[in-house]
């Protein structure tokens, strides 16, 4: 079940990186002026949408779940580099070097997600979309709490764990909504 998780994983990070990339060709890196608090509301708008959504049960505008979370593993990969690097005052990137970062990111959350899965034995499996949603929420509250401390816990995780773990939920549930489809 690992290795199916492990290409699951890959086969969301794919779709994410494309639009990621896609994006990229549109806007540039634009995003390297946002403060690492903004691009968190921004993951928490997304979210809130998404609750918003499974609570109402419809949405008027056409766009469904899915690309809420991927634009909520996006904007959190987009958070640590920010983290790592630090806001800048212009578009500093190119796209070999964007694409870097990204994966570096990514495969540092995806290795992390083995680890724990293997502790946990795959329960996300058996958790709702709704709950992965709920936990994203929390964890957000807790980035913009931390945050609000300058950054400094006093046991608790950093930003980075936070944001390693949304990646991770995220894409726990569009593997969920992936295999409904099916």
């Amino acid at each position: 079940m690992m290795e199916q998780t492990a290409e699951q994983f890959e086969n969301v990070v794919r779709q994410c990186r494309e639009i990621f990339t896609r994006k990229m060709q549109d806007y540039g890196f634009a995003w390297r002026i946002l403060r690492t608090s903004s691009l968190t509301d921004q993951i928490y708008i997304k979210a809130n949408r998404i609750r918003s959504i499974e609570s109402k049960g419809i949405s008027k505008v056409d766009e469904g779940s899915v690309p809420e979370f991927i634009g909520i593993i996006n904007y959190s990969v987009m958070a640590l580099i920010q983290l790592e690097l630090g806001i800048a005052e212009e578009d500093d990137f190119d796209e070999k070097a964007g694409l870097e970062f990204y994966n570096k990111y990514i495969y540092a959350a995806r290795d992390l997600m083995l680890n724990k899965n293997h502790d946990y034995d795959e329960a996300w499996r058996n958790m709702r979309v709704s709950s992965l949603t709920d936990i994203i929420l929390m964890k957000l509250l807790r980035v913009k709490q931390i945050e609000d401390n300058d950054g400094k816990t006093f046991v608790s995780e950093g930003l980075d764990a936070n944001y390693y773990d949304i990646i991770n939920y995220a894409v726990f549930a569009l593997i969920q909504l992936q295999e409904g489809q099916e």
